[in-house]
Order: structure tokens, then sequence, then C-alpha cells
């Protein structure tokens, strides 16, 4: 959804833009060029092969954007850093990356049985994949797969995983979907790959994906400038009624009870929701590209 994205920012010539989730730097390719010829970017990833590989992708843009190695939930403090008062627009894409994905030594996705359990954004972090699977006691194993996964079988899942781990480490992508196939009756595995909700369950985990997800997204929409645009892709339930509670929190004039005769929160409208409904993928785009199956996209806008 590359243009709906870059349609909803609202791009403009000197604008200052931040792209919180930088990956092969498609996004930032855009609003670059869509803020020529003086528009300024700040991106930000955890994955320094996607630093690497981006750098060149941006090099004819050369002078006119910074980008930083941390997570974009530390955007108050890279906010900071760079002495930058406000933006014009934000950009968050919440999706795995689609290099990241087709990458099988990374361990995200659940196609390729030989790989190594790991599916961390940042390499350089110590939580892996194969460390959640074996050693999480199994009412967190559960709670993580129903929480994150929304996955129906967690408790017969977790319970396998733990009983397996007890004969063997599991370490590779194969053993777990193995596991996870055991788990779930035949009946249940029409509605796509058995492993799914549990891969995504663990990637969450492992990368801290929902945490500080609601402060985040009230910070960034504070930090725009009269008129800026934030813009979130999100590709679960879980991101996205995250993202609407903070736009509807953004939205409210007053918090207050209502049994109250006068307002007493303080609390003013902060932004308009562009987005009364979120966007979602078109048919073309669908038949282009299958992962965009899930993608929401809201935007709001300060007044």
């Amino acid at each position: 959804m590359l243009s709906e994205c870059i349609e909803g920012l609202a791009l403009k010539d000197g604008g200052i833009y931040f792209d919180g989730t930088l990956g092969g730097g498609g996004h930032s390719y855009e609003i670059l060029k869509g803020s020529s010829p003086s528009g300024k970017l700040v991106a930000t990833d955890l994955d320094t092969y996607a630093i690497g590989r981006a750098t060149e992708r941006l090099r004819e843009f050369d002078g006119r954007f910074t980008i930083v190695n941390d997570n974009f939930k530390n955007f108050i403090n890279i906010k900071k850093d760079l002495n930058i008062d406000g933006f014009d627009g934000i950009l968050l894409d919440l999706g795995v990356s689609s290099f990241q994905l087709d990458d099988r030594s990374r361990g995200f996705s659940y196609l390729d049985d030989t790989v190594n359990l790991d599916m961390r954004m940042d390499t350089q972090s110590p939580l892996t994949a194969e460390m959640v699977v074996n050693e999480y006691e199994e009412s967190e194993l559960k709670r993580i797969f129903t929480e994150y996964g929304e996955e129906r079988f967690s408790g017969s899942i977790a319970r396998n995983v733990v009983a397996k781990r007890k004969l063997k480490r599991i370490t590779t992508v194969g053993e777990l979907n193995e596991i996870i196939a055991q788990s779930i009756p035949k009946k249940f595995q029409h509605d796509g790959h058995p492993s799914k909700r549990v891969f995504q369950a663990i990637r969450i985990e492992v990368n801290g994906e929902l945490a500080r997800l609601y402060e985040t997204v009230l910070d960034m929409a504070r930090s725009l400038k009269k008129g800026g645009r934030i813009v979130i892709l999100t590709f679960h339930s879980l991101e996205d009624r995250i993202v609407k509670n903070a736009f509807k929190y953004l939205e409210c004039d007053c918090i207050c009870d209502k049994s109250l005769p006068i307002c007493v929160c303080d609390k003013r409208k902060e932004v308009e929701i562009i987005t009364k409904r979120p966007i979602t993928a078109s048919e073309e785009e669908l038949s282009l590209n299958s992962r965009s199956k899930s993608a929401k996209l809201r935007i709001a806008e300060k007044i």
C-alpha cells in the first residue's frame, strides 16, 4: 500500500518527515522524492542489514536524510537528540519487511524447515525465538500464543512444546512446525498454514512489538506540526486495535465522567481522524501481493 501511505502523508517541499520503520527504504525513497527538492527525512530501524541496503537506495538524496539505528519507540529521545521541534509527517509500517521474510535465514518464515529459530529484527538482541520456545514456562507460552497469535489451540501447542523440549532442545523451524501440526486437529488446519499464528506470536514476543506502541503513537501525534499527518499501516488485529484506540483518545475533546456538570480533565481534541474506517488493499494490490490481505491503514491529522 505504498501509494496510499504516501498520499496519506500529504507531502510538501521543505517538510520534515519521520519513517519509523525504514526496512528496504521503499517508503523513505518516496517521501524524499515527494518532498523534493528540500524536504528532510529521519528514519529508524533496528536491523543494521536493512540500514545498509536502504542507505544505498537513498544515495541520490544525500544530505536530506538521517538514519538512526534505533527502535522507533525511542522517538522522543531521537527527536531531542536531533534537535527537531516538530514533524510534518510520520509514517509507521508495522509489518515485517518483505526482504526480512524472504531471507529465510532470519527464521521469520515457517516455510523453510531447515532454518534455525531466530526472528530477531535487531540481530544484536539477546532474545531469540529458540529461547522463547525452549525456556519459557508452559503457562507463559500459552499466554503468548493466545494473546499475540489469537491461536485457538494455544494450550495443546504449549503443552506439546514443553513435552518435546524435555527430550531434545527445539532449534529449527521444522521441529516447531511438526509440534504445531500435531497439536491442531486436522479438520482445523484448512485455514492457511497451521504455524502462522504461533510464529506471529513468537515474533511479537521476541521483538516486543506491542510494548509501548500506544504511548508511542500518542508521542508521535503530539510531535506533529499543525496540519501534519501520522500514517500507520498494521498487519494484524492487535496492532490495529492499539492504533485505533490511540487515535480515538487523541480525537477526544473531553474524557470526564459524563455525570460531571463541567469538564475538569483539561483534555482537548488533538487530531482529526482522516480515515473513519481503515483503508485496505485494492484488488489490484491483492493480486500482486498476498501479504497485503491483512493490511489496514489509519491516518490522523494534527489540529
